[in-house]
């Protein structure tokens, strides 16, 4: 006799379905039974699942919500996560360098601003200056023996002969000479380990750059 087959209800469909369910999310939530041994030699017990395998198998399988409440009781509980950690604060802004600002500042002396060149006899050194800042130098340079001093005060350039020779002292080399006095004194190359006849002595870079940057009328201020 041929009948028609009446319709699962719908509690019917959830048991069916929770129970498979239920057996899965044992396997991670019942102890071991008391005093039961362990079979020898099966090796190491499978893990069992955790919550997160759990949810994505329901998730994949597309199981109803109504089935997920059911078995819900059974699963094991999910791990809290732990925060993130914070962002790391962003590095501060370096501060301004001072060395920087400082070294575009002229050396302090009693040369004025409105010197061009400046010249520290007793120091040893040179330098050029523009607009109350530093231009060239300090460098070192050598000065007038005893007897043959470089003359201190307030000069200007006179004049400037790039290729330049003493008819005093047998035509010795003066390149790069820029005159400051009517007397011969001069800035030009030579060695600055000795003491000349009076001429500021510089190294060929040095008296090169005075040179190219220091013209007539310029302020020369020695000390």
């Amino acid at each position: 006799m041929t009948g028609k087959h009446r319709k699962p209800s719908r509690l019917r469909r959830v048991a069916r379905t929770a129970a498979p369910l239920a057996v899965i999310a044992g396997l991670g939530a019942a102890p071991t039974a008391a005093g039961a041994q362990p079979l020898p030699n099966l090796g190491p017990a499978p893990q069992a699942p955790n919550r997160a395998d759990i949810d994505g198998f329901l998730d994949r399988a597309q199981i109803p919500g109504e089935v997920r409440d059911a078995v819900e009781p059974f699963l094991p509980k999910a791990e809290p996560q732990p925060a993130p950690a914070p962002a790391p604060a962003p590095a501060p802004a370096p501060a301004p360098v001072q060395e920087e600002r400082a070294a575009d500042a002229p050396p302090e002396s009693p040369c004025p601003a409105t010197a061009r060149a400046c010249v520290d006899l007793s120091g040893n050194r040179t330098w050029l200056q523009q607009d109350g800042k530093l231009l060239y130098g300090p460098t070192v340079m050598s000065h007038g023996k005893p007897g043959q001093e470089t003359p201190k005060g307030t000069f200007t350039v006179t004049r400037k002969v790039k290729d330049e020779i003493s008819y005093e002292f047998d035509n010795a080399p003066m390149p790069y000479a820029v005159y400051f006095t009517n007397n011969g004194h001069a800035f030009h190359e030579g060695s600055t380990n000795v003491q000349s006849a009076g001429c500021v002595r510089l190294s060929h870079d040095a008296a090169k750059f005075f040179f190219e940057n220091l013209q007539v009328g310029d302020v020369v201020y020695i000390y």
